[in-house]
């Protein structure tokens, strides 16, 4: 009879993951990425141990809403100070300074939370453009988009 499979810390592997956000569903595309930092998409999965991918988001700049919630979505945040609630659209946020914290938002609040949450949040890298500094790395590329068709949005 085999025993529950425990990983060590030392005995991880992590790899490294490229994924292109074009045209993918930010929410598909969220829980897809908090799966793999946390690592449940492995057989030796140990919830208290970090044991998911190094993943590497370009083009988030461009990732798609389903239905009208490009216009209509909000996301609320609070200035710690009474009254000082501020919303900002999600179209807002889009065109604006840093397009990648929609789906960094998006990601976090998919998390668990704590400290190993936090921790393994830094293993996620988003940016608005193509370009990446993790060439060095060598990135395994994750085709989303192929995974499913509901994960792209049709024109």
């Amino acid at each position: 009879m085999k025993t529950t499979i425990s990983v060590k810390p030392a005995e991880v592997e992590k790899k490294w993951v490229l994924i292109d956000g074009e045209n993918l569903v930010v929410g598909r595309l969220a829980s897809l990425i908090a799966k793999r930092l946390r690592g449940k998409h492995l057989p030796t999965f140990t919830p208290h141990v970090d044991c998911g991918d190094n993943i590497i988001v370009i083009n988030a700049d461009k990732v798609a809403f389903t239905g009208n919630k490009l216009l209509k979505k909000v996301y609320y945040r609070h200035t710690g100070h009474p009254g000082g609630i501020k919303e900002a659209r999600a179209s807002d946020i889009i065109t604006g300074r840093f397009p990648e914290r929609i789906l960094e938002k998006a990601v976090e609040r998919m998390m668990p939370g704590g400290p190993l949450s936090r921790r393994q949040m830094k293993n996620l890298k988003i940016y608005a453009g193509t370009e990446h500094p993790h060439e060095a790395q060598q990135p395994v590329t994750l085709d989303v988009a192929s995974m499913n068709s509901k994960n792209v949005r049709q024109a």
